[in-house]
């Protein structure tokens, strides 16, 4: 039988051929608590019963389970013999009846790679803290199933635990005789159940509503995280979010939340941002900010507080059928999240964020070698994983706003409702969507599905703008075009704003014209006869999802007066506008530098100033010629500096560019300055020097030399705990010194010892753009590596080497060329594992056609 891979094909014969009744799954986590002795892995005992039946009695077909061994397998009331039906990842289940009991007493183990149930133990205080993460497919890991989405099936569990720790899970539980039991849930998939347990710190609150037919619905609400966090936890903020969350969905909903509790975890060495696991959502731990963070990461929590809520419709209630379908659920949470951000809590301009960081992820993701339609080809699993993208998340949220400008928002609204009604704990297909969606808005659905959902590729939009002999605008049309991998030119509904500028000196648009841009050119008639502009925004108020470029009037505007432009909104999208063109080799890294250093420190919105850093740090790092790469850095070093000086103080600007000085500092007086600020010699009014901070500005020194390993240890001795051990291996590891590196690739590519948290650590640390001499020893060592690492260890940790060791830094035409080589000769490679490398590639041959263009800029 096959491996841990599932196939497309292999589930759809088994949803065929079986329906699922229910299960109920023991669990016995005593073992997460003392000494672990034997060489193998600590386990846990799992016992699993599954009830199904078959359409086809007579028939075979298999279970899923990962686990090192099988105590006792019965099925139908038959002993089977685990070593002739259990091959490590299958149960082989042959002559099956109509009606069918399944037995499974397994050993499982314990995870430290976040994948099934992970196990942490706390460095602060020594307590065990124990969370399950499945997505898409390692429930498996923890009791026997048929793993994947369209076999849904109500749940019961219960669970051991050790003496002092409760445990929860998707429903209400209960403690009783030393075991705790929960609820049973509704039907729900396999990669949506969870368990918590451990001694977190809980807090609890509830939510009230009642509707407007006196029907009242009341929520217990749960927040919890280590006690090691509790001082720092602001569950208050978090409740408010949440409340504010389900107002919010449920007058747009118009169908009550489903699944009884509302319990929120935030849980150590997360893999994901978060998962929707009904009544039992889980966080990563960053979500509390143990130092001073600006508005930026409240709106990012609140933003996937609520992303997630949207999944307990779409893709909780509504599941898709299989994994082509994840827009489904992750597009529809994407926009959700925006949309709700803006219409239900203090983030009203949350789609800033929207245009200017998650789209820039999407552009990415689009213009990759492996990019595809939002309804995907998933042939399995491992293609599944790598598809929680930014096509799968941002894109499909960018198309689903343009969709609501399309059929307007009471169409689509109106759509969600006849869907979640129509299809409540089922699973669906893009079809099923489309056509509530056509009865609602009248649109036909097939051709906007064809244009936007079943091609790849983005598109760009110019302006092209004809004066009349008065100087007024005799024409204006949109040009679009597509890259020659993928053609496809599709219909936009865009705003087009003219701007220009006012006798105070500013840039304010003062004419707008919507309409749907179709084809190759299209003449935005409404326009015609206005003042000339000095600027044209083709999709002002961020209505499509385009690359858009500027004619050249409108690109010296910006050259001159970026910071002038007064809506924030319209400034973000220029200024993703203009990162677009520095990557697409367009824009020469300096200037874009340049742009940065002059205009972003009038920005007003602090998540675009952070993404500004963010870009301009990677403008010197993988666009600048190398011959300019020192100025490039020195240029970030000293205008961040300026910057954080002129800060107003105690402001989250200051706070930003603070954390920007630090990524950047590359010469002794920024060392010294740093230096200064972490021993108090030196203090800039209003910014607090905290224990995170502290780490952020240990970080570069550790990476040049300045600080060593003694200093990096007197640092841990003072934040002993679980994020300053985190802090404290990437420092180690960003040491300037080839020893440092090669004990770093021993831990992390000859080893399996590392927890997933500390690997990302130490991959972080090890991969300094300021030393690249030292890692060129390792380009070769990757390549002969990674298939080793893919076939061994884990697909997360498989994703993390291959991804945080691609050897970026080296020389780059020489690392582009070991690329191809590696690719020519390695064809039969793991599919996943090849588009990790494609993608890489084309990352570092993009950077080379960005540094092609700063060389012969003027």
């Amino acid at each position: 039988m096959p491996g841990e891979n599932l196939t497309r094909d292999e589930a759809r014969e088994r949803a065929a051929l079986l329906s699922v009744d229910g299960y109920e799954v023991s669990l016995d986590l005593r073992s997460a608590v003392g000494e672990h002795s034997g060489g193998g892995p600590r386990t846990f005992r799992s016992v699993t019963t599954v009830r199904f039946r078959c359409a086809e009695p007579g028939a075979s077909s298999f279970a899923d389970l990962i686990a090192p061994s099988v105590t006792a397998l019965s099925l139908n009331g038959r002993d089977l013999d685990p070593g002739q039906v259990f091959d490590g990842s299958r149960i082989l289940l042959e002559d099956l009846a109509a009606d069918n009991e399944l037995v499974v007493d397994a050993q499982c183990a314990y995870s430290r790679t976040g994948e099934g149930l992970h196990r942490f133990v706390d460095p602060e205080d020594g307590e065990v803290y124990l969370y399950t993460q499945y997505e898409p497919a390692d429930s498996r890991r923890v009791f026997a199933n048929f793993e994947q989405p369209d076999l849904k099936a109500p749940y019961r569990f219960e669970v051991r635990a050790p003496e002092g720790w409760t445990v929860w899970s998707n429903g209400a539980g209960e403690l009783a005789d030393g075991v705790w039991r929960f609820a049973e849930t509704k039907p729900i998939s396999t990669y949506i159940t969870c368990v918590v347990a451990g001694p977190y710190h809980y807090v609890t609150d509830t939510y009230e509503r009642t509707f407007e037919d006196g029907t009242r619905l009341e929520i217990p609400l749960g927040a919890m995280c280590r006690k090691g966090l509790a001082p720092h936890f602001d569950a208050d903020d978090v409740f408010l979010v949440t409340k504010q969350g389900l107002d919010f969905f449920h007058d747009h909903f118009d169908y009550p939340y489903p699944f009884g509790k509302y319990d929120q975890a935030f849980v150590p060495e997360y893999n994901l941002g978060a998962m929707e696991n009904p009544g039992m959502v889980t966080f990563r731990e960053e979500f509390i900010f143990r130092g001073k963070v600006t508005r930026a990461s409240y709106e990012g929590r609140a933003n996937v507080i609520l992303h997630e809520m949207a999944h307990m419709w779409f893709g909780d209630l509504v599941t898709m059928e299989w994994w082509d379908d994840l827009w489904l659920k992750e597009s529809f949470a994407d926009f959700m999240g925006a949309f709700s951000l803006v219409g239900a809590t203090r983030f009203t301009d949350g789609w800033i964020t929207f245009a200017n960081r998650r789209k820039a992820w999407a552009y990415r993701a689009d213009q990759l070698p492996s990019t595809h339609p939002i309804t995907a080809d998933i042939r399995d699993l491992q293609d599944a994983k790598l598809n929680f993208d930014g096509i799968t998340y941002a894109k499909g949220a960018s198309v689903l706003k343009q969709l609501v400008a399309y059929v307007g928002q009471d169409a689509f609204l109106e759509g969600a409702r006849r869907y979640f009604k129509r299809h409540a704990y089922g699973n669906t297909r893009l079809g099923d969507l489309l056509s509530v969606l056509q009865e609602t808005s009248g649109r036909d659905m097939g051709a906007w599905a064809r244009a936007w959902l079943q091609t790849a590729g983005v598109n760009s939009l110019t302006p092209q703008v004809l004066l009349d002999a008065e100087g007024r605008v005799d024409e204006l049309a949109v040009v679009q075009e597509a890259a020659e991998s993928h053609p496809e030119l599709r219909p936009h509904r865009v705003a087009v704003g003219l701007y220009r500028r006012t006798a105070g000196g500013t840039l304010e648009r003062y004419a707008q014209a919507e309409t749907d841009v179709d084809g190759a050119r299209t003449v935005v008639a409404e326009l015609a006869g206005a003042d000339a502009p000095e600027l044209v925004l083709v999709n002002d108020d961020d209505l499509t999802y385009c690359k858009t470029r500027f004619d050249e009037t409108s690109l010296a505007t910006l050259r001159g007066g970026l910071g002038d432009i007064t809506d924030p909104l319209a400034r973000a999208l220029c200024w993703s506008a203009l990162w677009n063109m520095t990557r697409d080799a367009l824009l020469p890294a300096r200037e874009f530098i340049g742009l940065v250093l002059e205009f972003a420190g009038r920005e007003s919105d602090i998540g675009v100033l952070q993404m500004l850093h963010a870009w301009a740090e990677s403008a010197a790092v993988h666009y600048t010629a190398p011959e300019r790469r020192q100025e490039a850095g020195r240029r970030l070093a000293e205008g961040a500096s300026l910057q954080l000086y002129a800060a107003e103080a105690g402001s989250e600007h200051q706070l930003a560019w603070a954390r920007f000085f630090a990524r950047v500092a590359d010469a002794p007086a920024a060392f010294e300055l740093l230096t200064s600020l972490l021993d108090g010699t030196v203090t800039l009014p209003g910014l607090a020097v905290d224990q995170e901070l502290r780490w952020a500005f240990l970080e570069p020194l550790a990476a040049h030399g300045v600080a060593d390993e003694k200093a990096l240890d007197a640092e841990l001795a003072r934040d002993d705990t679980a994020s300053g051990k985190r802090h404290h291996v990437r420092c180690l590891a960003a040491r300037p010194s080839a020893a440092v590196k090669a004990q770093c690739w021993a831990q992390v590519v000859e080893s399996d010892a590392l927890s997933n948290a500390l690997v990302e650590a130490t991959i972080s640390g090890f991969a300094q753009s300021s030393q690249r001499e030292l890692l060129a020893p390792y380009a070769e060592k990757y390549f002969a590596a990674i298939e080793r690492v893919w076939s061994e260890r884990s697909i997360q940790i498989g994703m993390d080497v291959v991804r945080g060791l691609f050897p970026e830094y080296q020389d780059a035409q020489a690392t582009l060329d070991a690329t191809d080589t590696w690719l020519a000769t390695h064809e039969d490679a793991a599919p996943a594992l090849r588009r990790l490398v494609l993608e890489a590639r084309d990352d570092l041959a993009r950077a080379l056609r960005g540094q092609r263009c700063d060389a012969v800029a003027d």
